[in-house]
């Protein structure tokens, strides 16, 4: 059973190659061009992805982001989200890595079966970096107005936090 899923990959590209040439497509040539597209919205992107972490690093070594969630901690136990985790609500929108290790510190300091663990391993697994995401794939795209898109994410990510939350209270008790 290991080998057979040792060997998907490289199955997986022998049977695109030999379909590929079932069908009689150039599939190296097809191979270089998608390359070269991916090099073209590679150099779209960098920009974006460069200016969103070092933004990231600056708000982490500046003490905004304990700062702040200093000041949520209250408002976030009345809605049942652990104060513990407002480092990871306010990180997670914003930076995958920086929440990961947010989040393993959580886990390293709380348990992975606590309560403040469990929230967060279901928190990181429910949202998404919202804003790498929409730099990303709008600046893929060649969009420059999200308009409505940042406002409707940034709510689905609240919904996510609060949800698992929740989900864990109500499954773990």
């Amino acid at each position: 059973m290991e080998l057979l899923f040792n060997m998907v990959v490289p199955l997986t590209i022998a049977f695109v190659a030999c379909w590929g040439m079932a069908r009689r497509v150039d599939v190296y040539d097809a191979l270089v061009q998608g390359a070269g597209e991916g090099l073209g919205v590679l150099i779209k992107i960098v920009p974006a992805m460069v200016g969103l972490m070092t933004a990231v690093y600056m708000l982490r070594a500046s003490g905004v982001l304990e700062l702040a969630g200093q000041a949520l901690a209250p408002f976030l136990t009345r809605l049942g989200v652990p104060p513990e985790t407002v480092g990871l609500l306010l990180v997670r929108p914003v930076s995958g890595n920086a929440a990961l290790g947010v989040g393993a510190e959580l886990i390293s300091t709380y348990g992975a079966d606590s309560t403040v663990g469990r929230t967060a391993a279901v928190m990181l697994g429910s949202t998404e970096t919202t804003f790498y995401t929409i730099a990303v794939y709008f600046g893929a795209a060649g969009v420059s107005k999200t308009r409505y898109a940042v406002p409707a994410a940034l709510c689905a990510d609240v919904a996510a936090f609060l949800a698992a939350s929740w989900a864990v209270r109500l499954c773990f008790g």
